[in-house]
């Protein structure tokens, strides 16, 4: 939704590398921009990729430039994940190529606000499927990763059953190309192959993936969605799911988080920051840290000991870590920073 440029997602890498996090998904498509080159379909970048939030700027990766993002990350033992979001989040992709929309004509001008759920390929058209293959191949081609995500959320403008069918046939798709499927959690309303990976967000669709053979991510957005305002004052954020300050990010239980899930069926934990209201790398920084020192130690350690009392005394003194770095990190008030 802001592009970022290659130097900012290495920096944000280097951080990741000190916290033990070993992946890094990167969303690459969604309805504000197109950030990923495909050669076989290059007015997705050269119309696509031109505009974020706001209308200013823009970008994408070349392939070479990903392939690289991927090399560095791997040398710190952090695998990267690509996201092409679809049927939704998707109007990027329709102005880029009239052919895709409903009656192949007319394209959506670009967008560049921040609402969701209004956009969706034309499910119905061999065209799409060929297009998804196409930007699959091409992708998969780059990234050693065993996994491929395919988004899947907010698809409000797609009917149910056209949306079932559609995420049953993607499915085959990067099955073709050697990749396990992960989706958000709404991929399990649709007939998913055991193994596929539903993340979890906001609802128990999760659930429903589970009740099918498949594993969940946890990413709640009431706990760890790194984009919500620290606190209703907070200059940089969004509150559709409330406020989320450190203690927040810090006091919950994967293995307890939903019913019907449990630690079995679990295979990982990710703090998602969307970037609406995020320009900058200190931006990033401000919203990352210190939330996600704790994402880490729930993601690594045991929940028997685990006290935030204890851990905002160890995160009080860590904070010195992070101003010797130069991380623009939040102080939290209710960490009492040494």
């Amino acid at each position: 939704r802001h592009f970022f440029p290659v130097e900012d997602v290495k920096h944000l890498i280097d951080l990741m590398a000190l916290y033990k996090f070993n992946t890094l998904h990167l969303h690459l498509t969604d309805d504000q921009g197109w950030r990923i080159e495909i050669k076989s379909w290059p007015n997705l970048t050269a119309h696509g990729g031109q505009t974020q939030v706001g209308g200013s700027g823009g970008g994408f990766y070349t392939q070479e430039q990903y392939a690289d993002m991927v090399a560095y990350a791997a040398e710190r033992y952090i695998d990267i994940i690509p996201e092409i979001d679809m049927p939704g989040h998707t109007n990027a992709a329709l102005s880029s190529y009239p052919d895709l929309n409903p009656d192949g004509v007319a394209a959506p001008p670009l967008y560049t606000g921040v609402e969701v759920g209004f956009s969706t390929l034309t499910v119905h058209k061999e065209m799409t499927y060929d297009f998804i293959n196409d930007v699959v191949r091409e992708l998969a081609a780059l990234s050693p990763s065993r996994y491929f995500h395919i988004g899947g959320d907010e698809s409000h403008a797609t009917a149910l059953e056209d949306y079932r069918k559609f995420i049953s046939r993607v499915q085959d798709i990067i099955t073709s190309h050697g990749k396990t499927m992960i989706g958000w959690e709404e991929i399990g309303q649709a007939p998913i192959a055991a193994g596929t990976i539903a993340q979890h967000w906001f609802s128990d669709f999760a659930r429903q993936a589970v009740a099918q053979g498949g594993k969940v991510i946890c990413s709640p957005a009431k706990r760890i969605y790194l984009d919500m305002k620290y606190y209703e004052d907070s200059p940089l954020g969004l509150t559709w799911s409330g406020t989320v300050n450190t203690q927040q990010s810090y006091e919950w239980e994967p293995a307890t988080l939903m019913d019907g899930v449990s630690e079995a069926d679990i295979i990982g934990v990710e703090a998602p920051l969307w970037t609406e209201t995020i320009q900058t790398r200190a931006d990033i920084e401000y919203m990352v840290f210190p939330r996600l020192l704790g994402v880490a130690e729930i993601a690594w350690s045991p929940a028997q000991g685990r006290t935030w009392d204890e851990y905002r005394t160890r995160l009080s003194i860590h904070g010195r870590r992070l101003a010797a770095r130069g991380v623009n990190f939040y102080r939290d008030p209710c960490v009492e920073w040494d």
